[in-house]
């Protein structure tokens, strides 16, 4: 992991994770840049990543949608990858993922979360994420089986997508608005973990649906250009 500008930034939203943040960040790619953007934690988050060689964004609004945002404008290299920063995911499976941006496969490269362990992924944020897929196929012919947070694509094109959620629906936006852009979008499966500490979105069946409420709102957003493709 380098603090210096590099041609990958990885933008890890954080809230309280300083217990996940060792492994999460032992996992970044050599050469890679991970920036985590403090989204107003209290337990000493910013100070962890900072002491293991990450670049500290801070984000003092709340809402993932406003740290995934921060770290996209704080960043500089040509590739930029977000993932969630509690442990439930490898950020070493961003590499192929980055492969693929650069050789021209895909414009925009998810994870499909397959579950790893008991409790990685409760029945209700299933749900959710069914509900939500079927929704955005309807709205946009993208048939994608999850809207996970494992993803990569170039910097400039997704600062031009002109995304202005910043709450759950920030994912779902990217998606929805890269589709109506004509991008190419691939999927591919990735392990999902059981995360470190307790889930901030999808943690409750209220927390769930919260966030199903935010993305319909993104959902409704009138069609800009052609649909996308998924790969």
């Amino acid at each position: 992991m380098t603090t210096t500008p590099s041609d990958v930034d990885v933008v890890l939203p954080c809230l309280n994770e300083a217990d996940a943040l060792p492994w999460v960040l032992g996992r970044i790619p050599p050469g890679w840049r991970a920036l985590v953007v403090d989204n107003g934690s209290t337990d000493g988050s910013a100070e962890v990543a900072r002491a293991l060689g990450a670049t500290v964004v801070r984000e003092p609004r709340r809402g993932f949608g406003a740290a995934c945002h921060a770290g996209l404008t704080a960043a500089t290299a040509e590739v930029v990858c977000f993932c969630d920063c509690d442990a439930s995911l490898d950020p070493a499976l961003l590499v192929p993922f980055v492969r693929e941006v650069r050789d021209g496969g895909a414009d925009l490269v998810l994870g499909r979360r397959r579950p790893r362990g008991r409790g990685a992924w409760p029945a209700h944020a299933r749900a959710g994420n069914l509900a939500l897929a079927r929704m955005l196929r309807r709205r946009t012919g993208v048939r994608l089986h999850d809207l996970g947070p494992l993803r990569a694509a170039r910097r400039e094109p997704l600062l031009a997508l002109g995304l202005t959620d910043r709450r759950s629906g920030y994912p779902l936006q990217m998606v929805v608005r890269a589709a109506d852009a004509g991008w190419r979008i691939a999927e591919h499966d990735v392990p999902y973990l059981p995360r470190t500490g307790a889930s901030k979105v999808t943690g409750t069946w209220r927390g769930t649906w919260q966030a199903v409420r935010d993305m319909s709102r993104v959902l409704a957003e009138t069609p800009a250009r052609e649909g996308g493709t998924v790969r």
